[in-house]
């Protein structure tokens, strides 16, 4: 009686594992051989992935913050934030990367394709 306690127990973590890695954020897309993430730039995910399926593009104002996480309060930049969707198929998720001035800010998996 407690192994079939433990073995449900043991069900229970391994089911909450898949579903909090479910839910996190992605941090890198595969294209064929080559990894695209945070921080590459829209040539390199072009030459890669090749051309996304939409585009959709607005501009954001925002306040400023270097590289070393310093916020300029008071200040404002403009970004050109664009949102490419990936369809690769309906045997693999769709993909929605976020471009912050022609750079990877944001990957996010969707559904599977069509």
């Amino acid at each position: 009686m407690l192994k079939h306690a433990t073995r449900r127990r043991g069900f229970a973590t391994a089911a909450a594992a898949a579903l909090l890695a479910a839910a996190a954020p992605a941090f890198a897309l595969s294209c064929g051989p080559r990894v695209i993430s945070r921080g590459d730039d829209a040539s390199k995910l072009l030459e890669f992935c090749g051309e996304p399926t939409s585009v959709q593009t607005r501009h954001i104002d925002r306040t400023p913050i270097d590289a070393n996480g310093r916020v300029y309060r008071g200040f404002t930049e403009e970004v050109l934030v664009e949102e490419w969707t990936y369809n690769f198929g309906p045997y693999r998720l769709m993909v929605k990367i976020r471009l912050d001035n022609g750079v990877v800010a944001d990957i996010t998996y969707l559904g599977y394709g069509y």
